[in-house]
């Protein structure tokens, strides 16, 4: 028998029972579906997470009060020291360290005349748009010390749109939580970074926000370095400064290659979870394929028969039969990347913000799966046509 004959034999019997193939099929679509639409799930969070981060760059560690594990019954009970600005003004004299952002965050209402939106507002340093990468639109940043309370404030670029228009808002006074502030300049559009909307906000100085919220400690200092220092060096410098200013070692400290560990763990933990729900469709899928084959086995016995007693070898029978298998579970196969595209397509309309990465690899690994599911779940009935004794089998005519 002929390549040909064989593979348009393999097509007749898989066509001849539709029904059964496809709910055949349907079984691995749907573990194959699932598995795959994890992996570009995760591809995508994961290249959404990078983007984010890389957004402040790479060389960025950030410091915020309270240690993030306590060892003992003394430091459970001691009390953390704020995070102030003379902290930030002397992180800034550490070899190594070339800029360095207080950050205090709070929220509240923003009044142009007769317009007003509640927004974040961020109390800064005057190096923010050049350590976090954000470039300015129109005007100028802050300038002066980091203790500097100006009464001056940077939108952002929804805030500037919702209160000003078209209007130029360079010069003009605007009301932040009830106290007064002249607009120097706005950001560049910047879009969502890890769901926080970084256009609507607007930027004051951080002394100024401190005042505004009535704080004593700072949220956060972020701290860049530079190209030639080492992540670890640059970290035991900010903790000794830092143990030498607060009599203890009461931050912690988060580089970008930390957030991306954390994310990366949460990212795998995800994916084992669905990976093994999958798996569960898959498993299922091949029961049903070697169900339906031990029935084609028996229901052709006669079939075998005739093709072992016109020479047919066994090793023929054999592959035919596991031919068979592989088809039906790449007919699944294809049938799940079918199925994934619909379901990514459903899923970009209604909820466009989720980002799904799907990558021509994971998709040749979905079909090269269905093949080995086929071929695995074959082998018990293909070598059970191919032992039939060929005169017993005619016999089952």
């Amino acid at each position: 028998m002929s390549l040909y004959e064989s593979l348009k034999w393999v097509l007749a019997a898989v066509i001849s029972h539709r029904s059964r193939t496809l709910l055949t099929a349907v079984g691995i679509a749907i573990g194959i579906m699932s598995v795959t639409l994890l992996m570009a799930i995760g591809e995508g969070v994961q290249q959404y997470v990078l983007n984010s981060f890389s957004q402040f760059g790479a060389r960025i560690i950030a410091i915020n009060p309270g240690l993030k594990e306590t060892h003992g019954v003394g430091s459970l009970i001691a009390t953390v020291r704020p995070l102030t600005i003379d902290d930030a003004v002397a992180l800034k004299h550490i070899p190594g360290v070339d800029l360095v952002v207080p950050v205090v965050q709070g929220s509240g209402a923003v009044k142009y005349q007769n317009r007003q939106r509640s927004g974040m507002i961020l109390g800064v340093g005057p190096d923010m748009s050049e350590a976090w990468g954000f470039k300015l639109a129109q005007g100028a940043f802050f300038s002066g010390g980091m203790d500097a309370a100006h009464s001056t404030a940077v939108l952002g670029y929804t805030m500037r749109k919702e209160l000003f228009g078209e209007d130029n808002s360079l010069g003009q006074h605007i009301r932040v939580g009830g106290q007064r502030f002249r607009v120097i300049g706005s950001i560049e559009k910047k879009g969502q970074m890890l769901g926080i909307d970084m256009d609507d906000v607007i930027y004051i100085g951080a002394s100024k926000g401190l005042q505004l919220f009535n704080r004593e400690s700072l949220m956060e200092i972020d701290v860049t370095f530079t190209e030639n220092t080492r992540l670890g060096d640059i970290e035991k410098r900010i903790e000794g400064m830092i143990n030498d200013r607060h009599g203890r070692l009461d931050v912690t400290l988060t580089s970008q290659d930390d957030m991306l560990v954390s994310m990366n763990k949460i990212l795998s933990i995800l994916k084992v979870s669905v990976a093994a729900l999958g798996g569960i469709s898959l498993l299922v899928g091949s029961v049903g394929i070697l169900a339906i084959m031990i029935t084609t086995v028996r229901e052709r016995t006669a079939e075998i028969g005739l093709l072992r007693a016109i020479g047919a070898e066994k090793g023929l029978i054999r592959w035919l039969f596991l031919g068979e298998a592989i088809v039906l579970a790449m007919m699944g196969g294809v049938l799940g990347l079918l199925l994934l595209l619909f379901i990514t397509f459903v899923l970009h309309i209604f909820i466009p913000q989720l980002p799904i990465t799907i990558n021509i690899y994971f998709m040749l690994l979905a079909m090269l799966i269905s093949a080995i599911i086929g071929l695995i779940s074959g082998v018990a009935p293909a070598e059970r046509a191919a032992n039939l004794d060929p005169i017993q089998a005619l016999h089952e005519e």
